[in-house]
This record gives structure tokens, C-alpha cells and sequence, in this order.
């Protein structure tokens, strides 16, 4: 017959198909694909505390939210208040229902997440905060190191007594880099100042946070920042006419009269471009491995402000153009000096709080002259700056 074909010849031509056919079934099955064909790609969250906490978690759902509205193609779906160390069924769950990305918020939900991905190869996993990946599970942060160091300056400024209160949630590596750039920060302007911190182990408890604040404040610190989500740090400072810093969220209309300024995140920014990205077939479950987001000042991602647009409160400018401290052998107001390094920042310029030589408060050198901190060294952070005062779990002593 004339188009006959023989049987080895068949073989032949299958085995050498064969691998285009997997491939072809791999890029069906990834996200792009899948959301191209269906029309929508499918994108969840998990936060660790609920969307109304005032702070971080409250910010995500704010930037997802931000996200959909942008991106007529993207279906999102959240689960709040998930415990660290139970995210392995959430995840289930979500697979189950179809979601594509899977973005995990918190920083102790990273060995999970990291199982999860090896679990689920078709599915693209986002950890924030953390710094393990795979070839389906990238890392982003949107960072305030940079924010901690100018609040440490105004801290210090505004301080009667020299002495800074500091609620802290966990003594992982994000918290240390920040309280000791506020530290950092706050020694600039005053060489004696301290900055005294009440760890509460949990990253949404009111409760704790009160009575770590009204503790702080007993004890005779003159200004108190936080890493807690919600606003109770600022309202018990306030209670107590004691200035104090946000975080996360606006924080201005909880106490206009005390709140000098802090830190504000815009995840908006992150989610936005990677889940383009997705749609857009540059991001596979292939190579999120190389997937990092560090964001900082520069772009956006990270404010200075109790609200947006509102960099310090005005009822604060006086006292913080008062106040002096030295540059380079002048004087100049710490008002004024806030004010160049943020824009510095915001222009990716040369300074860095982490910039060496720094020590860490045991006197053993950490980052050598004319260094500046690599992102690995921040996100694996173990020891904190001089002025820090208080128990530091996991603190080396050499």
C-alpha cells in the first residue's frame, strides 16, 4: 500500500514525539496556561491574623483588593487568620479549589509552604518574608529597615527621657534588622539613647500589646514603636500623651495628636507586577527559584508616613526642626536630616543604615568598613545593634 507505514517506523515516530507531547501537557498545566484558556488566573492568600487587624495582614487584603481592581483577568480568593504552623491543610484546601498562585504571609509559614510546592510542582507558591525557594515557590518583601532607621532619629528627638519603648512580636531576623536600624537610627541623633523592647510573642494580640506599652511607658520610655497588628500601641501611648510610631497601616486617625510618623507598605506594588508576570508566561512553576522580591523606598513599596502623603505630622515639625544633631562635623536639624536621607532613599542612593563599620551590641564586628549588608545577611539577621536592651532569643555572643 502506498502509505502504508510500518510498525518499528510508528515506534520511532511516538518515542520522538513523545517528549514535545510532555512538554506541551507541562505548559497546559501551568498557570499561565491554564489562566490563558480559562480566561482567569486564580490567585490566594493566606494571612496570619484577620483583614481587620490594622496591620499587616490588613495591608495584604488592602493590596489584593488593589490587585483584582487592576487586573480585569485576575480571581482572587483569601483565608485569614491562620495559626503559623498550620498552613498544610489551608493549602490542601486551596488546591483543591483550583487556585493557581498561592501567596503565604507570614514568615513562619516558610517550611510549610516550602513542602507544600514540593507537594504541588503545578502550582506557584509566594512567601513573604521568607528566603527558601524552589523552582515553583519564589520570596518577596517589601522591607522597613530603611523606614525603621529615619523613625530611630525621630524616636530619639522627640524623646524627653532618651529612652525608646519597643513592642515586638517575634525575635526572627525581620524584627531584628528593624529594631536595630531604629536604633541605629535613634543613636545618631543622640549617642546615649536605648531602645527597649517587650517581646508579646504573637503578631496580633491587644491585649499584650497594651500591657507591654503602658509597661514601657511605666518605666520611663519617652517614645514607642511596634511590630504588633493593630493599633493598640499607639492609642495606649496616646492615653498616656507619649508620641509614638505606626505600623504597617495609617495609623494617623487613632491618635493625630501623638502619632510623629511611621512605616507604611503598599504590597500593591508586588502583586501587581508578579501576577502580570504569571499571566504573562514570564513566571513558570520552572523558575521562581530565582524569583526575589526586595523591595525598599526606592519604587514605592514602602512609605514614610502615619498616613499616605503624610511623611511626619505637622503638629510634630516644630520640636523635630528644634532638635540638632551632628553630620559630618556640622549641625544641622534632625527635621532637615530625616528629610535628605528620604530622599535619598527614594532615589536608591549610597546610604545604608547597614552600612560598616557596624558592631553588634556585644562589640564583635558584623558588617566591615565600607561594606553594606547583603540581603541573605538581613533576612538570616541573628544579632542586634548597640542600644537594644532585653532578652534577644537566638543572639550570638561571638
Amino acid at each position: 500500500m502506498k502509505n502504508a507505514v510500518s510498525l518499528p517506523a510508528l515506534r520511532k515516530t511516538a518515542l520522538t514525539a513523545l517528549p514535545l507531547t510532555l512538554a506541551l501537557l507541562g505548559a497546559a498545566n501551568s498557570p499561565a496556561a491554564q489562566a490563558q484558556g480559562a480566561g482567569k488566573l486564580k490567585a490566594c492568600f493566606i494571612y496570619v491574623g484577620p483583614v481587620g487587624d490594622i496591620g499587616w495582614s490588613y495591608a495584604h487584603d488592602e493590596a489584593r483588593k488593589k490587585a483584582e481592581k487592576a487586573l480585569p483577568w485576575l480571581e482572587t480568593k483569601y483565608v485569614e487568620s491562620v495559626p503559623e504552623g498550620q498552613a498544610m491543610p489551608v493549602i490542601d484546601r486551596l488546591v483543591r479549589d483550583k487556585c493557581q498562585v498561592i501567596f503565604t504571609t507570614s514568615f513562619g509559614f516558610m517550611d510549610q509552604t516550602y513542602e507544600a510546592a514540593k507537594k504541588y510542582p503545578n502550582v506557584m507558591f509566594m512567601h513573604a518574608s521568607g528566603f527558601k525557594r524552589l523552582p515553583n515557590m519564589g520570596t518577596y518583601m517589601a522591607d522597613f529597615y530603611q523606614l525603621y532607621y529615619l523613625n530611630g532619629m525621630m524616636a530619639a528627638a522627640v524623646s524627653k527621657s532618651g529612652k525608646l519603648g519597643y513592642v515586638g512580636a517575634f525575635p526572627v531576623p525581620e524584627l531584628k534588622r528593624h529594631i536595630s536600624a531604629f536604633a541605629l537610627g535613634a543613636r545618631a541623633v543622640n549617642p546615649k539613647a536605648t531602645v527597649n523592647v517587650k517581646w508579646i510573642n504573637a503578631w496580633f494580640d491587644p491585649n499584650k500589646a497594651r500591657e507591654a506599652a503602658e509597661a514601657l511607658i511605666s518605666e520611663g520610655n519617652g517614645a514607642l514603636a511596634f511590630t504588633e497588628d493593630t493599633a493598640t500601641v499607639v492609642q495606649t501611648a496616646a492615653a498616656r500623651k507619649v508620641p509614638s510610631f505606626a505600623h504597617y497601616s495609617p495609623m494617623y486617625k487613632f491618635a493625630p495628636d501623638y502619632v510623629v510618623s511611621g512605616q507604611l507598605v503598599h504590597w500593591d506594588k508586588i502583586y501587581i507586577d508578579f501576577l502580570t508576570k504569571v499571566h504573562s508566561g514570564t513566571y513558570t512553576n520552572k523558575n521562581l527559584n530565582k524569583v526575589d522580591y526586595w523591595k525598599l523606598m526606592q519604587g514605592g513599596a514602602v512609605e514614610l508616613g502615619t498616613q499616605p502623603g503624610m511623611a511626619i505630622n505637622p503638629k510634630w515639625v516644630p520640636q523635630l526642626k528644634a532638635a540638632r544633631m551632628t553630620v559630618g562635623g556640622k549641625t544641622v536639624s534632625v527635621y532637615d536630616r530625616v528629610l535628605q536621607l528620604k530622599a535619598e532613599m527614594e532615589k536608591g542612593g549610597k546610604f545604608d543604615p547597614y552600612m560598616g563599620p557596624l558592631k553588634d551590641r556585644n562589640g564583635v564586628l558584623r558588617v566591615p568598613a565600607g561594606k553594606v549588608m547583603s540581603v541573605k545577611d538581613l533576612n538570616n539577621m541573628s544579632w542586634v545593634a548597640p542600644g537594644v536592651t532585653g532578652q534577644v532569643a537566638d543572639e550570638p555572643k561571638k
